[in-house]
């Protein structure tokens, strides 16, 4: 025996102030853990703590390890042996299951922290009232912000499994669940395990995990994203079940309104109706009828009240033969309440025979009193016999219930418990002729269930936009009424695989119409469930709380009738009694009723109808698929302006970009992202936003099954993101993912397209000379607060401080991406956004001459603006002319320059100095007789300027120059070439020269 053991008994048998001997109360018996050699000891445990009696049993051998009981088998410690279980109770022998929730069980924990782990400790004391409360036959969650975990711990000696039923119906709150072992590493699981799926509401879903041997530590973990008014509905759990312990200690005893008849029960059954038990009861006790009453599984029998006018309802015979219903009372079955007594409301007498509602469209009356479905081909509006459609028109087939005489046979009604699986097998819906309306149920739990089943949905042959997207859609008009806030949910469940709430409404609702659109093709059932006024028994006895919902119309599918015909639409061309389907990208031409092309760049328009124009253009800078179905860009966009031409392309950018923007945080505190995924050109590169915290599989798995997932997959789309808690959930999520954009409109650098309006002045202006170019998206899904559908418009700049990929960014006055609701603006900066670079955008530098050489090199313009495009040219080394040749050729020619200048200064100066000597002699001659000459003398005979050089020479200079030596010779031997003429003078002796 190990000996810490024996020192703990030592300690235990020690007692205090007057110990009494141990009795079998005082104690229980527990194993230790196997050793090595897979041994273990029978040890006693006080119960009512150390040393409170003497005398425990001493420690003894236990088991082996692979010991185990068989189902309706405990182990019986002290024997150490498996014993039956007694009557009324029962054992799973190697599963534990807890159906019972009056308290919180045994092993059981609830633990609350607040999701955001930044809050200071005085924030997160706001938590200390958040826990799952038990309600009896299950769990209830809470409703707040704060995360709450439901823990157990476990230990199996072999590999098992966990399994339990919830209710899931609110997406706003979120529940995992996960597993730990001993060393709180938790264990590896897919995300449709961790994450539970949404079910309806009033919908039981199971959930099972394998364990692995050794210890396990359960999570259920609930928190709330309030990011609105609207109150949570909580998650419900019940019946856990977990196998692959070796053996029950006990059997656990029969819960109230079930018993065991037998020793060795493996399970507990329901009493019977009018009957009941306590718990660990072998028998069901019956009630005295004539006063009380019990549902099947009660734990106690109920005063039966009396009668009201919520315990019978109407209903309207079957037609007869002559064509006419009657209007009848009866009681609500099972019938509880006392119609004797005081205040008791009697069955209201049957009414007078009125003619029969006339048959719904599609049906005709076939002379049985009942109305059958027109053959296929055919049509009729319910009072007609059905007529086949002309040439060239299709039948347009569907349901169209507006007359309730009989519940049609695709509809079915229900009541359900959340406690019980049904209300006791009431209806929950009754027809009234031009209405169906809510019934009676048992209480204020319980949901009326009205459903409605659709195999599945035509090809959309002629429906509008050519894109296939809108399979069929259901319409119904309905009213409520209500005292306080009873609700009326409608949900859908593809290929019955998981429900999902579509829209509900609360409190009084005057008489309105709701549409949904089915953009799958798959089996779906549409549910109606209305909950009543959630108000004490005796004063909603006085209430009326109802819903009635007049007409139901279902398009397009595959088992509908028809009430008319169309003309063969724009996708479709007449072929009999039908309209066969276009090929995509086709439609039919308005003169030739044949299928016809679109053209390049068009695609089908969204609202083609016979007659108007089918294909419109895309937008700028866009083309249309190969269905002509979309447009998308091809990441090229040119731009040319006063002589500039510019081409983008955006292809580096045209892959998936995210954006997450926050953060921002709910009443509460608890911080959340909006987180946006962005495809700029569309074709092939769409964005997809997954919601990760309700558990839904993959796209494969939806590919092989059929069930939708909430995954979006559009041009761009938006996810809710909580980031991650140390305190809360270990991985960060994302959920209420939504489609902002899904057709591409075109690009352009004008600030509106198509209706959709650029806002500039949200984003801070730019000095750049390229312009900003405008990304222009639409959804045309309608919303609550967007008739027309989501716009979108992405300015793409050019910013070479940015990278390839960017940066995007959203408005500062409107952080969530829109100032709206309906618009959204993104500025996506990035170098990938400037335009292809041109030889304006770099210049020449020539560099210094050496050696006869010179170096041409091209620079970049700073700051640069462009990518791509041309590239820089090649350095150029051309032949110059030295600097010192240059010196040298400017030196001489300014020496040749300045000897002519000297010879032109030497040579004016010697002819003025010639002219004054002829001026003096001139003036000399003319003064001998003190006279003038005559007027017929020359002053200056023919060799008298000859002479007068000589002279001149003989008085400026005693030395005759090499020039002017070389000029008398050259004189001398003209001089004979000369006559001498004789001048007439008045006077006779003047002077004559020769």
């Amino acid at each position: 025996m190990p000996t810490n053991y024996r020192n703990l008994l030592k300690l235990i048998a020690v007692g205090v102030k007057g110990p009494q001997p141990c009795t079998e109360k005082d104690y229980y018996f527990e194993y230790t853990e196997c050793d090595s050699s897979g041994s273990r000891w029978r040890v006693a445990i006080p119960q009512r703590g150390l040393g409170s009696c003497t005398g425990l049993p001493e420690p003894v051998r236990g088991t082996e390890c692979t010991f185990s009981c068989e189902a309706g088998e405990f182990l019986e410690m002290s024997a150490q042996e498996c014993t039956q279980c007694a009557a009324g109770t029962y054992s799973l022998g190697s599963g534990i299951r807890f159906d019972d929730w009056e308290t919180i069980p045994t092993g059981f924990s609830s633990l609350a922290a607040h999701l955001d782990n930044d809050l200071r400790g005085d924030d997160s004391l706001t938590c200390n009232s958040s826990s799952w409360i038990p309600q009896g036959n299950y769990l209830e969650s809470n409703r707040d912000e704060c995360t709450v975990s439901l823990v157990y711990t476990v230990h199996l000696k072999k590999q098992g499994s966990v399994s339990f039923s919830y209710q899931y119906p609110d997406s706003n709150l979120l529940f995992q669940f996960f597993i730990q072992n001993d060393q709180c590493q938790e264990m590896d699981q897919p995300a449709d395990k961790k994450w539970l799926q949404l079910t309806g509401q009033g919908e039981w879903a199971t959930h099972t995990v394998k364990l692995k041997s050794g210890t396990n530590i359960l999570y259920w973990r609930t928190a709330g994203i309030l990011m609105g008014t609207k109150i949570v509905k909580p998650v419900l759990l019940k019946n856990v079940l977990i196998e692959g312990v070796a053996y029950a200690s006990e059997c656990f005893p029969c819960k109230p309104g079930t018993f065991s008849p037998s020793p060795g029960s493996s399970i507990c059954q329901p009493c019977p109706r009018d009957t009941h038990s306590g718990h660990g009861a072998s028998s069901c006790t019956p009630c005295n009828t004539t006063t009380h009453y019990a549902p099947e599984g009660s734990g106690a029998c109920k005063a039966r009240p009396p009668c009201s006018k919520k315990d019978y309802f109407q209903v309207h015979t079957p037609c007869d033969s002559e064509g006419r219903t009657q209007v009848m009372y009866r009681w609500v079955e099972p019938h509880i309440c006392l119609v004797d007594v005081a205040g008791a409301e009697t069955l209201p007498p049957s009414g007078d025979h009125e003619p029969c509602p006339p048959c719904n469209p599609g049906f005709y009356n076939n002379d049985t009193a009942t109305c059958s479905p027109c053959p296929p081909g055919t049509f009729s509006d319910g009072v007609k016999e059905c007529e086949s459609c002309p040439a060239g028109t299709e039948p347009i087939v569907g349901y169209q219930f507006k007359w309730w005489n009989v519940l049609p046979s695709n509809m079915k009604t229900s009541c359900f418990n959340v406690g019980n699986s049904k209300c006791d097998s009431m209806k929950g819906w009754e027809v009234a002729g031009d209405h169906i309306h809510s019934g009676a149920g048992g209480s204020d739990n319980d949901y009326l269930i009205l459903n409605l089943h659709v195999p599945g949905f035509k090809p959309p042959t002629s429906v509008t936009g050519g894109a296939g997207k809108e399979f069929g859609r259901i319409i119904f008009e309905f009213e409520m009424e209500c005292s306080a806030d009873c609700e009326l949910y409608f949900m859908m469940d593809v290929n019955r695989k998981s429900t999902n709430v579509l829209e509900s409404w609360q409190g009084r609702k005057d008489r309105r119409s709701y549409t949904h659109i089915m953009n799958k093709n798959a089996s779906v059932s549409y549910t109606w469930a209305f909950q009543r006024t959630n108000l004490p028994s005796d004063v909603r006895q006085k209430l009326s709380d109802v819903v009635r919902i007049y007409s139901v119309t279902v398009s397009n599918t595959l088992d509908g009738v028809s009430s008319e015909c169309r003309t063969c639409a724009v996708l479709a061309q007449p072929s009999g009694s039908q309209c066969v389907p276009c090929p995509p990208g086709h439609y039919i031409h308005e003169h030739t009723s044949q299928c016809t092309e679109c053209p390049p760049n068009t695609r089908l328009s969204s609202h083609s109808t016979q007659g108007t124009e089918p294909c419109q253009p895309c937008g700028p800078a866009s083309k249309s698929n190969k269905e002509h179905s979309q447009c998308y860009s091809d990441c090229i966009f040119s731009y040319s302006e006063n002589n500039v031409s510019l081409q983008f392309d955006y292809s580096s950018l045209g892959s998936t970009g995210t954006l997450m923007n926050g953060p921002s945080f709910t009443s509460k505190g608890t911080k959340y992202y909006h987180l946006f995924n962005i495809s700029l050109c569309g074709e092939g590169r769409r964005a997809v936003c997954t919601d990760n915290a309700t558990g839904q599989p993959s796209a494969d798995y939806e590919k092989e099954s059929g069930e939708p997932t909430n995954t979006v997959d559009a041009l761009i789309c938006q996810s809710t993101v909580i980031p991650s808690s140390g305190r809360g959930f270990h991985t960060a999520f994302s959920s209420q993912s939504i489609s902002l954009a899904d057709n591409f409109l075109g690009a352009t650098v004008a600030l509106n397209l198509d209706g959709v309006q650029a806002r500039p002045d949200l984003f801070p202006p730019t000095n750049n000379k390229v312009p900003d170019v405008n990304f222009y998206y639409r959804s045309l899904e309608p919303t609550s607060s967007c008739d027309s559908g989501r716009t979108v418009v992405v300015t793409l700049r050019c910013n070479p401080d940015r990278s390839t990929k960017g940066e995007f960014t959203v408005p500062s006055q409107c952080p969530a991406g829109t100032c709206d609701g309906c618009t959204f603006h993104f500025l996506w900066e990035s170098l990938g956004a400037c335009a292809h670079c041109t030889a304006r955008d770099y210049h020449q530098i020539e560099g210094a001459c050496k050696g006869g050489l010179q170096d041409m090199l091209y620079v970049w313009t700073e700051p640069k603006r462009c990518v791509g495009g041309v590239s820089l040219p090649e350095k150029m080394t051309l032949p110059c002319e030295s600097i010192d040749v240059l010196i040298k050729m400017g030196a001489m020619i300014g020496v040749v320059t300045a000897a002519l200048l000297v010879f032109l200064t030497c040579y004016f100066w010697k002819k003025n100095k010639r002219l004054e000597f002829k001026y003096s002699k001139l003036v000399m001659s003319s003064n001998k007789e003190c006279e003038l000459p005559g007027a017929d003398s020359c002053a200056v005979m023919e060799g008298e300027e000859n002479d007068g050089e000589m002279e001149e020479e003989v008085v400026y200079s005693k030395k005759t120059s090499l020039i002017r030596k070389l000029k008398a010779i050259a004189r001398r031997g003209n001089r004979d070439e000369y006559e001498n003429v004789q001048l007439n003078s008045s006077q006779s002796n003047g002077l004559v020269w020769g």
